[in-house]
């Protein structure tokens, strides 16, 4: 039925409005990818032979909700599991080791959904089974993930490598360790596979203590020519902390109370995970003693690691105080470098927030983020992730204490302004680290360039939105509060950041685009005439152009609403009306297109100046300004 309608549609079109629909896409797919993806072998076959349609003509599309990009045909048929759309596209010639833009491979994705007979059958038609994708994963290891015991035993038989390691280090033990896969790692382990570390110091048997597959450790430790026994205890201590943590849930999800938890539960599995911990004793002396810790953290209030089995039997009965325990064995085994360590600092954190303890959790991120600015690089998505849920927790407790009546604490400014401080931080680490990049690439931006490029604009716009924040705490702030509040604003101003575009904070402040949730929930809405007026007291410059010589006005006529007293208030401080933007056009011009008059808004003559009257005559009649006329001059005549 579906190739009666190709014929119907294109049988009488010319050779070459043939090609041009063969080509076309539609939500980023061509109608070849649409009907490798779904196995419409006779359309793909009219396609190929009638319409001559690009065998590798790439295109978007979605599998288990995520959007693969540049996904050739080949690739998109073995991934669905069409064997015969496989097979007749190799024999027409299609490159079996296509790859998408993350370097996945047809291979790899029948690999990834279990396809073993198009598996084999593109191993057969000479796919290298080696080429792994842009992190560094080889079709082995995502068959140990997704614990695909056939195919990896395959793979594993045509001598695929056993001990590749990913870009972060991992091997195909890791992979097994992770997700569960006891009997593929009994395999790789008979086929001389290594117990290595990945780049966080990780062994396959603490990856699986932290995921908390019993099974895997319980084997691992077993195997006394593999695992040392030193090795076997930080396993147990491990495992015990992972059982100390409630049901998983994402970390975003924090004053939603979605939470659930059974720490009668947790807590006596993870007591006897220490108990056998403490039975490594010989005649009262510890086999491999913990430890001494330097100083109690205050974060963990100021919880001291247990030291007997005795101590342990103490606060068995108090699960807040087991929980810093697991902290604590956490961060000491695994390292305040594993992403882990951080991420369960901030769970904990959470949970505290939906219980209405906001100075716990406080106190945890703020340690949490402590620790990520020292380790992390800078501009680091986990990073990134902190801020957003600091300006999430503060807009929850404002707007909760505010509309609910809940009884919710104020916000405290010092807590705010240390947030803050530390956001200034990133951007200005953030900035150096663009700027080495810019100069190692000879001004042009490489791919990881333009993902730093990415990831700082969201820092500063995380930052408007902190900077927002602050501006509704004003009212209750002391003098020297709001001082404080002004001169950290100042450092920012003075910074000079530009993100996207080299849209400045003032552009933000002005854009509708600020207000995109960043994280899982609204923060603050822009435009903002408080921020505004906050930037522009502090020094910021009303006149500053982005790439596209946008001025803050030309950002806020952009909008589909335009307050008046946004307006007013960039004017009052210096801006132009007449200012044009890269295409020729003003404010005026761009509400105009707005289906908005400039008198609707103001009296354009209350803001014209005989100097902006001036610049215009000399661009108007083309005179020679740019050589008699200053430089600061000429800039000036340039903008109207």
């Amino acid at each position: 039925m579906i190739k009666l309608l190709f014929q119907m549609l294109l049988d009488h079109r010319s050779r070459s409005e043939m090609t041009r629909m063969v080509s076309a896409r539609t939500n980023g797919a061509t109608p070849l990818v649409m009907a490798s993806k779904n196995g419409h072998l006779s359309c793909v076959e009219y396609l190929v032979e009638r319409c001559n349609a690009d065998l590798e003509q790439v295109g978007s599309v979605v599998f288990d909700g995520e959007t693969i990009d540049g996904a050739p045909p080949l690739w998109c048929a073995a991934a669905a599991g069409h064997l015969n759309v496989v097979s007749y596209l190799l024999e027409k010639g299609a490159n079996v080791n296509a790859t998408t833009k993350t370097n996945s491979t047809p291979l790899r994705a029948a690999c990834f959904d279990g396809h073993f007979e198009i598996v084999k059958y593109l191993v057969e038609h000479n796919s290298d089974i080696e080429v792994a994708n842009r992190h560094g994963h080889t079709c082995l290891m995502i068959a140990c993930y997704k614990g695909h015991f056939e195919i990896a035993k395959y793979l594993i038989e045509i001598t695929a490598n056993v001990n590749r390691k990913s870009v972060k280090g991992n091997t195909a033990l890791h992979d097994c360790a992770e997700s569960g896969s006891l009997d593929i790692m009994k395999l790789l382990l008979d086929h001389s596979a290594k117990m290595d570390v990945d780049s966080y110091g990780m062994t396959p048997l603490l990856a699986a203590s932290v995921t908390g597959h019993t099974h895997i450790v319980e084997y691992l430790i077993s195997r006394t020519d593999l695992i040392s026994r030193k090795d076997k205890i930080d396993a147990l201590e491990l495992l015990g902390a992972t059982y100390s943590f409630d049901t998983y849930e994402d970390i975003e999800s924090h004053t939603t109370d979605r939470w659930r938890a059974s720490p009668r539960e947790d807590y006596q599995k993870c007591f006897k995970q220490w108990q056998e911990w403490w039975n490594k004793y010989e005649n009262g002396v510890m086999i491999y003693p913990k430890p001494i810790q330097q100083s109690p953290i205050a974060a963990y209030e100021n919880s001291i690691e247990v030291m007997t089995l005795q101590q342990l039997e103490e606060i068995i009965s108090d699960p807040d105080e087991m929980r810093m325990q697991a902290l604590l064995v956490r961060e000491r085994i695994l390292g305040p470098a594993h992403p882990d360590t951080s991420y369960y600092i901030r769970y904990r954190g959470a949970v505290y927030a939906d219980t209405g303890n906001f100075d716990r959790c406080i106190t945890l991120w703020m340690y949490a983020l402590d620790m990520q600015q020292k380790i992390l690089e800078p501009l680091s998505p986990m990073t990134q992730s902190s801020f957003v849920s600091f300006a999430e927790l503060f807009s929850f407790m404002m707007s909760e204490a505010k509309n609910r009546g809940r009884r919710v604490p104020v916000v405290n400014f010092c807590d705010m302004m240390r947030v803050f401080e530390k956001c200034l931080r990133e951007v200005e680490v953030g900035m150096y680290q663009l700027t080495k990049i810019v100069n190692g690439c000879n001004g042009m931006l490489a791919n990881g360039g333009e993902r730093d490029t990415t990831y700082f604009h969201r820092t500063l716009v995380i930052t408007m939105h902190l900077v927002c924040l602050l501006t509704k705490l004003g009212p209750g702030l002391t003098p020297l509060q709001r001082h404080a509040m002004r001169k950290a604003v100042y450092q920012l101003v003075r910074l000079d950041p530009c993100g996207s575009g080299g849209v400045t904070p003032l552009h933000l402040a002005c854009s509708r685009d600020s207000s995109a949730t960043v994280g899982r929930f609204p923060i603050c809405t822009f435009p903002s005439l408080e921020v505004v007026a906050l930037l522009l007291e502090v020094g910021a410059d009303p006149c500053a152009t982005d790439q596209q010589g946008n001025t803050p006005l030309h950002t806020l006529a952009s909008n589909k609403q335009c307050r008046r007293e946004l307006l007013t208030a960039l004017l009052a401080a210096g801006a132009h009306l007449d200012t044009l933007n890269r295409t020729g056009q003003s404010f005026a011009s761009l509400r105009a297109s707005r289906g908005q008059r400039l008198h609707q808004l103001i009296n354009p003559l209350q803001h014209t100046s005989l100097q902006c009257l001036a610049a215009a005559t000399l661009r108007r009649h083309g005179l020679p300004y740019d050589t008699i006329l200053h430089p600061r001059l000429a800039q000036f005549v340039d903008h109207h």
